[in-house]
């Protein structure tokens, strides 16, 4: 909490728009009173309402603060510098916005809020604070657990800020943040009688690792250093490979179709050519079948991939989560061969006989052809369980 105070007091000064010095300091919000009047101030120095609120609020805060400062100091806990560095900062920043519009005049009075240096106290309650932050950090360091590394990363990182200059402290950060990071390998395991090739299965798992890192959890596809000690495993394990044979079936059928074959014209009893209501000649329309026998093959070949992903914590050993995986992939190839009258055949049957019969892909190829959706399937489970990882 020490270390948002900052923040804090930076944010109350922001919000100090959100109403007036004389509402802030009703509702005991005193830096944002004096962040508010000061505000109206440098609009109209002569302001005594302003001038009334700032004194007010001014006097609160500092005694406020210096009740506190006192309070921490007799406690005599080393972990309190930091909040006594900070609550100096902040009467020391409050002074400075204070400054800005001294001296001010209220009828006859001047007001004038004597300097105060806080810069002693603040350099000394910020060196005692990173000493603190140092020994703890070192303490941390002892108890050999993850959270442990990474809060004392965390401490030498401040103690570094506050001074910078203590022996050693970058090799202690960076000892620290090895120590508190989570490493995930992430490997195939394929446990069929089938041998992939080496780039097939390196893209299997060619995972966004930059989209996957975290702070303190890293993951890897490619193990650079024998003596990594990696805290999780997640095995893509390929346990099932299924790739049907070659299936070529034949479909017979004859296709009939009656199209326009010109036209004769329509007689009466006596052999005369009829006319209708306008004097045109009346024609009837002759139609004629054509035929054409269609021999349709059809080629097809499947490929069914089944597995599973696991998620394996190593300390302690335990299996935090099982997600079954699988894809498909499907060859199919159409093509005909047509005897007699092409005339008889619709646009897609026609189609069909400029096709050919193409060789079967072998076996290992359907397999790749699943790379995609198998890809998308282990991406899937790999992001929607990284939050096991910690």
């Amino acid at each position: 909490m020490k270390k948002y105070l900052p923040l804090i007091f930076a944010l109350s000064v922001l919000m100090s728009g959100c109403g007036s010095s004389k509402k802030q300091l009703e509702r005991g919000n005193y830096d944002a009173a004096i962040a508010a009047a000061v505000k109206q101030l440098r609009k109209d120095p002569g302001d005594s309402k302003q001038i009334a609120t700032l004194e007010r609020s001014y006097s609160i805060a500092n005694e406020q603060d210096l009740e506190r400062i006192r309070f921490l100091k007799i406690e005599g806990r080393p972990q309190n510098y930091d909040e006594i560095y900070q609550t100096y900062k902040r009467m020391s920043d409050r002074q400075s916005l204070v400054r800005t519009v001294l001296p001010l005049r209220s009828g006859a009075r001047t007001i004038e809020f004597p300097y105060v240096d806080y810069m002693q106290e603040m350099i000394s309650a910020k060196k005692k604070s990173a000493d603190f932050y140092y020994a703890h950090g070192i303490e941390l360091m002892k108890n050999g657990m993850k959270d442990s590394y990474r809060q004392a990363f965390a401490e030498f990182v401040r103690a570094k800020e506050y001074v910078g200059d203590y022996e050693g402290i970058d090799n202690k950060i960076q000892e620290a943040r090895y120590l508190g990071m989570s490493r995930v390998f992430v490997s195939l395991q394929n446990n069929t009688m089938i041998k992939f090739p080496q780039d097939f299965e390196e893209d299997l798992i060619s995972v966004d690792l930059q989209a996957l890192n975290s702070e303190w959890v890293e993951f890897h596809t490619i193990n650079l250093d024998k003596d990594t000690r990696y805290d999780y495993f997640i095995n893509v394990n390929v346990r099932n490979i299924l790739v049907s044979p070659d299936q070529t079936s034949q479909l017979d059928s004859v296709i009939k179709r009656d199209v326009e074959d010109g036209f004769n014209y329509q007689l009466d009893q006596r052999g005369n050519v009829m006319r209708d209501s306008l004097g045109n000649d009346i024609k009837i329309k002759k139609y004629k079948t054509l035929q054409c026998a269609l021999i349709s093959t059809l080629q097809t070949k499947s490929c069914q991939i089944d597995g599973d992903i696991e998620t394996i914590q190593i300390n302690p050993n335990k299996l935090l989560k099982k997600d079954p995986v699988g894809a498909q992939s499907t060859f199919e190839n159409i093509s005909a061969r047509a005897l007699g009258d092409l005339g008889a055949l619709n646009a897609s049957q026609l189609a069909r006989t400029k096709s050919q019969i193409v060789p079967f892909p072998s076996d290992i190829e359907m397999i790749l052809r699943c790379s995609e959706s198998l890809k998308r399937a282990i991406r899937g489970s790999i992001q929607t369980n990284r939050r096991l990882i910690i």
